[in-house]
């Protein structure tokens, strides 16, 4: 299997999946978010509501993986798959990125913030990296 292929598919899974996290399981989303202590805050509905705009935008990005991968052709263009696979690091990266600041803060502390280096937010954390260098690195080849 090609690895622009195998790209095209873990970014389908990923974005997809990010999805159904941020957007159809936004109240799990919140418990991982929001200290147990903290989650009758009046604001902890306006969270969840928030975070579905994040599955909301993840979506049309993985559906757009999924297209590429019906439609292989669609690469032979040339510069289509440089621009594509550079689109998708910056998805991945943008979201690593804003994580930066949380961890250099300590990540979770008190109720503010989430705990950037355990659980499912490293997970998050550590696949957006991973798949946005491989994303930027493909690019570059391509290009």
């Amino acid at each position: 299997m090609r690895f622009d292929t195998i790209l095209l598919i873990a970014n389908a899974l990923w974005f997809c999946a990010a999805f159904v996290q941020f957007s159809l399981a936004q109240n799990n989303t919140v418990k991982i978010l929001v200290p147990r202590e903290e989650r009758g805050n009046p604001l902890v509905p306006t969270l969840g509501a928030s975070v579905a705009f994040l599955g909301g935008m993840n979506l049309p990005i993985g559906l757009l993986c999924a297209y590429l991968l019906a439609r292989p052709a669609w690469f032979a263009t040339p510069g289509a798959a440089t621009a594509l696979f550079l689109f998708f690091a910056g998805c991945h990266l943008s979201q690593m990125a804003f994580n930066i600041p949380v961890l250099l803060r300590g990540g979770r502390v008190g109720v503010a913030y989430w705990p950037v280096l355990k659980g499912p937010m490293l997970r998050i954390f550590v696949i957006d990296t991973v798949l946005g260098v491989a994303n930027l690195g493909y690019a570059v080849m391509a290009g």
